[in-house]
């Protein structure tokens, strides 16, 4: 996954000012750390994404963002 598409999903999913916080703030319980640092630190996006969904019980029908036609 790329950088663009995590920030992407969460914006989608926590809105802009809330998913913000969610990536500077929140530590994702099984991997000890804020989304920012486990991605600045070379974990995968997409694990980091995961985790997320995870910790906020976020259901598989929205783990893939909006469809957006055309993308």
């Amino acid at each position: 996954m790329r950088l663009t598409e995590f920030h992407q999903l969460i914006e989608d999913e926590f809105g802009g000012a809330h998913g913000e916080w969610i990536v500077h703030s929140h530590v994702i319980a099984d991997l000890g750390d804020t989304p920012e640092m486990l991605i600045e630190n070379g974990v995968d996006p997409k694990v980091v994404w995961e985790k997320l969904c995870d910790d906020f019980d976020i259901p598989e029908s929205r783990r893939f963002g909006i469809d957006r036609p055309g993308k």
